[in-house]
């Protein structure tokens, strides 16, 4: 009985050591891709201010991104910039939306699309081989920020050397220094910020 005792025990930590070992892998790792919660969707994003990272959610009702979304008919002077940094075939790393049309399917594979059409000598002329993009938005009290977003899309110029842009005065640096072209796709749309239990409460999209 004291040797089973000290078998369940030992089992006992062997769980709870996984267990903990799969919570700081997940901690350590970074949030990617939409879930789906209710009625809309949240993505993760990143604060301009810090690169801290950030929840979106959008009503899956005012989601999609076209002209005639009534949405892009609200004051200009009412939108905050939504900044969607689109990285190139064979950059590495964890990206806000990974693969076209990957775990983000009702928007990259159409950012992927005009990455490879406009910048073909960057991002080659298959949208899948585009690995993925981040989303930088500012927050209240650090930055530009509003409810309804109007979406600007940065791609890397030919020769630039690609890094991960986490905060503005990264994306800034990148646009004097002629890394980036900044396209807008005149497209705004209605997200607001949620918590991290929210998007993790959420199902993945893909």
């Amino acid at each position: 009985m004291r040797n089973g005792f000290r078998l369940n025990r030992a089992l006992l930590v062997l769980a709870v050591s996984a267990l903990l070992f799969q919570v700081n892998a997940f901690a350590a790792g970074l949030p990617t891709g939409e879930r789906s919660l209710g009625n809309a969707t949240i993505e993760p994003a990143y604060n301009d201010y810090d690169g801290s990272v950030v929840y979106l959610l959008t009503p899956n009702r005012l989601a999609p991104l076209g002209p005639n979304n009534p949405i892009n008919n609200v004051n200009p002077h009412a939108v905050a910039p939504l900044y969607l940094i689109v990285y190139p075939p064979g950059t590495p790393g964890t990206f806000n939306c990974m693969g076209a049309p990957g775990n983000c399917p009702d928007h990259a594979g159409v950012i992927a699309g005009v990455a490879t059409q406009v910048m073909p000598s960057v991002y080659g002329t298959d949208p899948s081989a585009v690995p993925g993009h981040d989303h930088l938005v500012g927050m209240p009290r650090t930055g530009d920020f509003n409810v309804p977003w109007r979406v600007y899309i940065e791609l890397f110029t030919p020769g630039a050397t690609v890094t991960h842009v986490t905060t503005l005065a990264q994306l800034q640096s990148a646009w004097s220094s002629g890394a980036l072209r900044q396209l807008d796709s005149g497209i705004t749309f209605v997200c607001a910020v949620v918590s991290e239990h929210a998007y993790l409460a959420g199902k993945p999209v893909a």
